[in-house]
């Protein structure tokens, strides 16, 4: 099997690219930068995009690629439209054009549900998406792309809304990476204390190479058309997962409430209910939160210089 993974230069696609090689895949990575790993492809190019799917024979592609930030969403929501719809478009045409047959998986956010208020406790896949933000309206967008060729084009297409995940290589901009950076910036004498946010609101995490093995699997065994959450069906509150992070902190760290990250949220809990995947592909998460933490402590660790700027 032969599969094409966008975005395999980002913090999923590595997790992923091992995960289908060692299900016995032979993959080809596309990212926007060359690298050992990736073959330079801009989505945006249609003919070249043509050109580098005719070459690879694919049975299977992993589309991961686009624009994922909420905040520069708002500040470019053009690019966020362009990343995440008009290059999902031409993957689909030309895979379409090259092999319909393919099995494609189309990766969405559980933003896409927006504020879910009460309901956020238990989150289903027929609730109705209420995005409340450029990048969550360009992931429901691409899903119904999806979708529309899935049904008009007869094309094996999945979709997922994937909920919270991490692990090891994940950047600063989500909650553990930026707990576990801040306290091994503490083990280091780089910073006195962590400032933290609202710690009350819980939510769904899932590591990273549980969420790869699902994303396998959908690809696999899933019925095309279909959206499925990907989610531990496990929520936490930032409390809890500080706690663990402290815990495994190798100094005492002062943690300060900070006026500026505390944000009220009107959705206080998020579980993603993950019982259509189960049933699907007998998927269940194997890791729990505290290995996304330890390893996540362990890679900032690795990569945060001593007593000098981040390496």
């Amino acid at each position: 099997m032969r599969a094409v993974i966008t975005g395999g230069g980002g913090f999923v696609g590595g997790y992923l690219q091992r995960e289908l090689e060692s299900a016995g895949y032979e993959t080809y990575c596309f990212d926007l930068f060359d690298s050992d790993v990736c073959t330079r492809v801009d989505l945006l190019d249609k003919e070249s995009l043509f050109e580098k799917l005719k070459e690879v024979r694919l049975d299977a592609v992993f589309h991961l690629a686009g624009q994922a930030s909420v905040s520069l969403s708002w500040k470019n929501p053009q690019l966020t439209f362009q990343s995440n719809v008009i290059a999902t478009l031409n993957l689909l045409d030309a895979v379409r054009e090259i092999n319909p047959e393919t099995r494609i998986l189309v990766v969405g956010s559980s933003d896409e549900y927006g504020r879910l208020r009460e309901a956020g406790v238990d989150v289903t896949e027929d609730m109705e998406p209420k995005p409340e933000t450029p990048y969550a309206i360009s992931k429901l967008a691409q899903e119904n792309l999806a979708g529309l060729y899935s049904r008009v084009y007869k094309m094996n297409i999945c979709m997922t809304r994937s909920f919270n995940h991490g692990g090891a290589g994940q950047k600063e901009g989500f909650m553990i990476p930026d707990f576990c950076a801040g306290v091994v910036r503490i083990e280091k004498g780089l910073q006195k204390e962590l400032k933290v946010g609202n710690l009350n609101a819980k939510r769904d995490f899932t590591h990273v190479r549980d969420v790869v093995r699902a994303y396998r699997l959908i690809s696999e065994c899933g019925r095309s058309g279909e959206v499925y959450n990907v989610g531990s069906g496990r929520a936490y509150s930032a409390r809890e997962v500080l706690d663990i992070v402290l815990a495994n902190a190798r100094v005492h760290c002062d943690v300060v409430s900070d006026p500026l990250r505390m944000r009220v949220s009107d959705t206080p809990v998020i579980r993603c209910n993950n019982e259509k995947l189960r049933r699907a592909t007998l998927w269940k998460p194997e890791i729990g939160i505290e290995e996304i933490v330890l390893d996540t402590l362990e890679y900032f660790r690795s990569t945060i210089a001593e007593g000098g700027p981040d390496a």
